[in-house]
């Protein structure tokens, strides 16, 4: 598994390549209220897609 950062994190950080991080990792329920209702989950080839 690979965890990738935003770059505006990592600058407004100051995250240097090398550096011990502490990450939380909560799983989100989406729960179908509002805008997202009806959103299928994301799949692998969602991601690949949006880095063509």
């Amino acid at each position: 598994m690979v965890v990738t950062l935003p770059k505006k994190l990592v600058e407004s950080k100051k995250i240097r390549e090398g550096e011990l991080l502490e990450i939380t990792v909560k799983k989100v329920k989406i729960d179908g209220f509002g805008a997202l209702k009806g959103m299928k989950p994301f799949t692998k080839e969602d991601e690949l897609k949006t880095h063509d």
